[in-house]
């Protein structure tokens, strides 16, 4: 997709694997085009007291669950065109490949849990995956569980690679209710959840007279 010369750099979304205990990065992964919208939710987590308990009104629990929800498009005719070796043999397969595999345990864990299995082990530990942060330019990097992900291959080569999909991501914030305070992602979210608070702070305060009112009665 070509742009105008001299148009501004623009930042590309995507995932970014980490070990959640040391912060190392495993992997990269950046959309080729980003999405149009992002749909945001917010479930509240209050306290449910009993109706008319004033002291339990305007408690919060903890951070809302926050989910997104994104479509991407990936599209290999360009890379083709320039005779691309990947794209050639592969069409799209690498780059979903990359994506699928986020959420799927290692095939070596597999094997691994089915030989505790075979050898009589009573309790197979579930598999630990990396930790995925959602980056959407320096104001949202954020940690997150990926709960939804659907695929539509629109396109095929002529050995029936795809060449063009779209993808649609579903997202779930992880807070430090989730991942507690001590390791990189519960960091990154108080971090997250920091700038909200800082942008927030510059955001101008509004007046009586936009409301049609003096003051509060």
């Amino acid at each position: 997709m070509s742009s105008f010369p001299g148009s501004p750099k623009s930042l590309r979304g995507g995932l970014v694997l980490i070990n959640d205990e040391t912060g190392t990065v495993q992997r990269i992964i950046a959309l080729q085009y980003n999405p149009d919208t992002l749909n945001r939710s917010l479930q509240i987590k209050g306290v449910s007291g009993e109706s008319g308990d004033h002291m339990e009104a305007l408690r919060l629990k903890g951070p809302p669950v926050e989910t997104i929800k994104l479509e991407a498009e990936i599209d290999a005719t360009d890379k083709l065109e320039e005779a691309d070796d990947q794209s050639t043999a592969v069409g799209l397969h690498a780059q979903l490949a990359v994506l699928e595999t986020i959420v799927y345990p290692l095939s070596s864990q597999l094997l691994a849990n089915n030989s505790e299995a075979a050898s009589g082990s009573i309790e197979i530990v579930p598999m630990r995956g990396p930790l995925t942060l959602f980056v959407f330019g320096p104001n949202r990097i954020v940690p997150v569980r990926i709960t939804e992900f659907s695929i539509i291959e629109e396109a095929f080569d002529t050995s029936l690679n795809p060449i063009r999909a779209k993808i649609s991501l579903g997202l779930r914030v992880l807070t430090v209710d989730d991942l507690g305070f001590t390791g990189k992602g519960g960091s990154l979210f108080m971090t997250y959840l920091q700038a909200k608070e800082q942008l927030a702070s510059q955001s101008k305060t509004g007046t009586f007279g936009a409301l049609g009112i003096n003051g509060i009665p």
